[in-house]
């Protein structure tokens, strides 16, 4: 039976009714109906490590976090957090009271943004992006201000002139992602000092977006926005252990920030989950505290299937863009007579039996994002040899 109600007006909140079903959802449905390979969704296909799991399997049987644990995160989390920054960029974080545990980043990009924007407020965004940052600049009522990173030799760069153009009296704040999906860019240390720079000359807020931090390759450096003059006050800082250490499942991320920001979405984030992943705290504690070795492999392993797919992408005859860091290879379809990237993800598993994600639906400018299509590489160094060959069909 049909919903009924006293009006015309549609049930769905008119600040979402833009957003349907996501593109992943659709996606991954249609690679388990063509039994494709997904290459669409950013999860990995393998466990983290072992002590990890065992860790929480240790929480689980001890007791620890079966309850609601302590709506700013577990002590022994929130330390292990502080601990990080410190170690690995210098930056000194009270733990109990600039730093905040989420239900992943997903929660706290939303929590940011609810707490720290109002209706009419402006946020400047790098586009493309991840979707749940229009939907969360939404619920907030703010409204978002793009700007488009473009492909300049090889690789998706940042105007620096239209990111000041796009400032106005009314932006609020910037929303930064870097090491940044889709594209794969990494901002390097003068775009990023030119942002700050910009940030403290409009005073500025700024919600960063770091859970790709441990996954950057080459000669590529990840620096953190809030070691930069004038930041530390001005930032908020997410992180993620779901991609450092590949347990999404688990949703365990955080904020780091001044104790007025990090109060400020913790009040916010308190009426989203409240609390959540408790068992799964205690042991990304202990994950946090794994030797600079882990680190290094894991980001070596990575590089290598970043290398893998991107050879067969080549082979198969897409423009493959660099990836500096996360773990996504970012193509142009139009070397294969395709501008639709739509149109072809949709037909991508029938021809190919391969999935991946058209990235027109990170833009609001979608025409700027027609040809380019993403594909994920956090998959067996196996499973990517077998898409590589599957898409040189399309050749």
């Amino acid at each position: 039976m049909a919903a009924m109600t006293s009006s015309e007006r549609p049930l769905l909140n008119r600040r979402l009714a833009e957003f349907g079903t996501t593109i992943f959802a659709e996606m991954s449905a249609l690679a388990l109906r063509t039994g494709s390979i997904n290459l669409g969704q950013g999860f990995p296909d393998t466990d983290g490590p072992e002590a990890v799991r065992e860790a929480a399997v240790r929480a689980l049987r001890e007791g620890r976090g079966n309850q609601y644990p302590p709506g700013p995160g577990v002590p022994e989390l929130r330390v292990a957090i502080a601990a990080h920054q410190q170690r690995r960029y210098g930056l000194s974080y009270d733990p109990d009271a600039e730093v905040l545990v989420t239900a992943g980043a997903t929660e706290a990009i939303a929590a940011a943004l609810l707490a720290l924007v109002e209706p009419g407020d402006e946020v400047v965004a790098l586009e493309p992006y991840y979707d749940s940052y229009a939907a969360g600049i939404a619920m907030a009522g703010g409204t978002r201000v793009p700007v488009t990173l473009r492909p300049d030799a090889g690789a998706f760069r940042l105007d620096l002139d239209e990111l000041r153009a796009a400032v106005t009296p009314r932006t609020r704040l910037l929303l930064v992602n870097t090491p940044h999906n889709p594209t794969g860019t990494v901002l390097t240390r003068a775009e990023l000092t030119a942002v700050a720079e910009l940030a403290v000359e409009r005073d500025l807020l700024v919600v960063t977006d770091e859970v790709y931090e441990h996954l950057v390759y080459d000669e590529a450096e990840h620096v953190p926005l809030a070691t930069l003059p004038g930041m530390r006050e001005r930032t908020v800082t997410i992180g993620s252990a779901g991609k450092t250490f590949s347990f999404t499942g688990w949703k365990v991320g955080w904020v780091t920030s001044t104790p007025e920001l990090v109060t400020a979405v913790r009040s916010a984030k308190q009426f989203l989950t409240y609390v959540a992943s408790g068992p799964f705290q205690y042991a990304v504690a202990e994950a946090l505290a794994l030797p600079d070795t882990y680190f290094e492999a894991f980001r070596r392993d990575m590089q290598t299937r970043r290398d893998i797919l991107a050879a067969g992408l080549t082979e198969a005859g897409f423009q493959v863009y660099d990836t500096a860091g996360t773990y996504f290879i970012t193509t142009d379809i139009r070397p294969l007579g395709e501008r639709d990237g739509f149109a072809f993800c949709r037909s991508l598993p029938e021809r190919a039996g391969v999935v991946a994600i058209p990235n027109a639906v990170f833009y609001d400018h979608r025409e700027a994002g027609a040809p380019f299509v993403r594909f994920a590489f956090c998959k067996r160094a196996e499973v990517l040899k077998e898409a590589a060959e599957r898409l040189r069909q399309l050749s």
